[in-house]
């Protein structure tokens, strides 16, 4: 964090576009401070759950357009913005925020399950002691539980709708019921549950459609009188000085006259909201007498004041035609999409661009943990020194498969692109080439850890050879372990301990000479290929054979070029898929990714070493992939299963073909993929999800900067006790 001058005399120090005021000299304060205009300028982590697709699970979450405009936004106010999407598992998103160490989150994640989801990370926040904009988890657990938030507005003075939550038929209090209602999931936002068929208008009818409800949304139903009226809000920004404390003018809901015809109850239903938007506009400030809008503004000042509502929020109201007032329910986490109504409605107070309301979000936060420049100055002077180890590509491979030797290290563009990226997070990059002198140059290189990517030079196990030599020297490093290495770079033994663990695999045959009996189920057509290489090396045309002649020419071949054993695999006709697996023992798992032949592949296609040298016209790559809900789940299951059967960690990708039943088939796993940005499948796939190539190298270092921070803990409580027993 630092303090960056902003206004006129910016200009005066225009060839000092940052400083630091505890360098600075007393006449400065003196001369210049008085008329200085600044402000913080922070590292800020911008959490929130991305968009993917269009079902209803995903309806509170953030758009990419909407995320790419607030991280532009805060980007212009001069921040530093890390992107932390939270649809991984909580542990991934844990150490991705101690590894930022940010000044300030800025949080729109709305949580994937659960009544207490919008709580979560706010408490997750808070038990890493990490400032956040927005409520508590308390308050964001409180506005989720509609009913609850009722109960709490009633005995502020403020007029409700009369309600009653249930979970079952039998908990109808039919006494109390004020017909017609509407019936909304209690523990739901963005409408979702709330369609036109939502009202009930007797009782009959209100017990048919619970039943309905209730099998979708068991959590509870709101059984909530219905207030014909006006859709009314008003929005709350706590650093907008105003008259009103933050509170700004109401905004209206207006539905075009073509939705409303023949409609009898007006609902701002699920499908409105989200299919049909451009069937509803906003009217700021609202059409109301100066009255209404006086006493609306005045309830509202007392919801958001009573509740404690922090830096943001937003309360709904129904108007009725006579001007009564009924609180609907409030939201702590209320949408920041391009056009909002809040953004409208802040207009109107000098706040015209999203910037001017980022920014005062942002100050009103900063004001309340009391974040100052000296505090994040002194956190973040410690910067890691990162070795990175990885193999440089020389011998460029071409079609000639003689010329595959350096086919797996990296070409000069990609290790300078995850040099590049590492630097960006504030780190320094130390060169670590894993050649025979790498043991000399760690005694001497006085690193953190290791961002590894080497390939290692030769043998069966040579993948493993940098981990074991960074294990053995007590230096953290990305990736998997030496055993997880060797382990998942012999197809075979991997293979074995996979399908032992009740995983499909192709039946396979492993050939040292080339002269072992074939068993006599053995089937063709087979897939030959080294037993231990990458890349698809020793993959060609003649690959694929069928018939035992063939199958022994090709087995000898492999093993004279590679000295190593060949692997014969029964060929599988189905479609192929590889699966990006990031995180630890909870891994999030990225959308799946189709290698989709064309006819001209022929008809025993495989993924080929000469289609991963350049583009061609016999593959091409769906990302996400198109498939149905049931093999997504099958393929992600099976990408987990693997992931913590071979003890993987950080990132792998892992491959599966389908048989001719439509069966997931384990194939391979790489828990060394390639990095070549817009390239390798792995980079397409994060991209795919709208992770940038930068964000994709921060979730791989970031468990490695939490296993290095913890060693450290570790290291420095034991040396404090060896004092105090030394001591006494």
């Amino acid at each position: 964090m630092f303090i960056k001058a902003v206004g006129p005399i910016a200009s005066i120090l225009s060839y000092y576009s940052t400083f630091d005021l505890k360098k600075c000299r007393p006449i400065f304060y003196v001369l210049f401070l008085p008329n200085l205009i600044y402000k913080i300028v922070m590292k800020i982590a911008f959490t929130y759950n991305l968009k993917t697709d269009n079902s209803e699970d995903q309806a509170e979450f953030d758009t990419k357009q909407t995320v790419d405009a607030l991280s532009e936004a805060m980007s212009n106010l001069g921040h530093q913005v890390e992107h932390v999407e939270v649809s991984g598992p909580p542990s991934q998103v844990m150490a991705k925020l101690e590894s930022l160490n940010p000044d300030l989150v800025f949080n729109t994640a709305e949580g994937k399950y659960g009544r207490y989801r919008e709580a979560f990370y706010p408490g997750l926040f808070e038990q890493l002691g990490l400032p956040f904009t927005g409520s508590d988890a308390y308050l964001c657990n409180l506005t989720l539980d509609k009913d609850l938030t009722k109960k709490v507005v009633a005995e502020l003075g403020v007029p409700v709708p009369t309600s009653q939550q249930v979970t079952r038929i039998g908990q109808l209090n039919e006494k109390n019921i004020r017909f017609p209602v509407i019936l909304k999931p209690n523990f739901e936002g963005s409408s979702k549950g709330i369609t036109q068929e939502s009202i009930a208008e007797n009782l009959d009818e209100l017990k048919e459609k619970l039943k309905v409800t209730l099998k979708k949304y068991p959590a509870g139903i709101l059984v909530e009188e219905f207030v014909v009226g006006k859709d009314i809000t008003i929005g709350f920004v706590n650093g907008i000085n105003n008259d009103n404390k933050g509170v700004l003018v109401p905004t209206e809901y207006h539905f075009a006259a073509e939705y409303s015809a023949g409609k009898k109850y007006q609902i701002y239903d699920y499908h409105l909201k989200n299919s049909e938007a451009d069937k509803v506009s906003l009217r700021t400030p609202a059409e109301l007498d100066p009255k209404t809008t006086q006493e609306l503004i005045k309830y509202a000042q007392k919801i958001f004041t009573q509740l404690d509502i922090k830096d943001i929020g937003r309360v709904d109201f129904r108007v009725t035609p006579d001007n009564r007032i009924y609180f609907i329910e409030i939201n702590a986490l209320p949408s920041l999409e391009p056009g909002a109504g809040i953004y409208q409605a802040a207009a109107l107070f000098g706040h015209t661009k999203i910037e001017d309301v980022l920014d005062a979000i942002i100050n009103s936060a900063s004001k309340r943990f009391n974040i100052r420049p000296q505090k994040s100055l002194k956190k973040n002077l410690k910067k890691l020194r990162i070795g990175f180890s990885y193999n440089e590509k020389r011998i460029i491979p071409q079609s000639n498969p003689l010329t595959d030797i350096e086919a797996e290290y990296d070409a000069p563009k990609t290790l300078d692109a995850i040099r590049s990226a590492i630097a960006s997070y504030g780190h320094e990059v130390v060169d670590l080439e894993a050649t025979p002198e790498l043991p000399a140059k760690l005694i001497s290189a006085n690193i953190d850890l290791v961002f590894n990517i080497a390939e290692g030079i030769k043998g069966r196990y040579r993948e493993s050879q940098v981990p074991a030599l960074l294990d053995l020297m007590g230096i953290e490093y990305t990736g998997s372990d030496a055993s997880t290495m060797a382990l998942t770079l012999d197809k075979g033994l991997a293979k074995r301990i996979v399908r032992e663990a009740g995983v499909k695999t192709p039946n396979f045959l492993l050939f040292i000479t080339g002269k072992e009996p074939l068993p006599k189920d053995f089937k063709f057509p087979v897939v030959i290929k080294p037993v231990a290489e990458g890349s698809s090396k020793g993959l060609n045309d003649k690959s694929v054979v069928h018939n035992e002649k063939d199958l022994r020419e090709e087995a000898s071949a492999i093993i004279a070029r590679y000295k190593q054993g060949a692997l014969a695999e029964e060929y599988l006709p189905g479609r192929e898929f590889t699966v990006a697996v990031i995180g630890e023992k909870r891994p999030q798992i990225l959308p799946p990714m189709e290698i989709v032949f064309t006819p001209e592949a022929g008809n025993f296609p495989i993924y080929s070493y000469h289609h991963k040298l350049d583009v061609n016209s016999e593959v091409k790559y769906d990302v996400p992939a198109k498939i149905d809900e049931k093999l997504r789940n099958q393929l992600e299951q099976n990408a987990r299963k693997v992931f913590n059967i071979l003890d993987c960690r950080d990132i792998a990708r892992i491959d599966f073909r389908l048989d001719a039943e439509g069966n997931v088939n384990f194939v391979e796993c790489n828990p060394l993929p390639g990095l070549t940005p817009g390239w390798s499948d792995l980079c397409l796939i994060a991209e795919s999800t709208g992770m940038t190539y930068r964000e994709l190298i921060g979730e791989i270092i970031a468990p490695a900067i939490r296993r290095y921070k913890q060693k450290m803990k570790t290291l420095l409580h034991k040396d404090k006790n060896d004092a105090q027993q030394s001591v006494e």
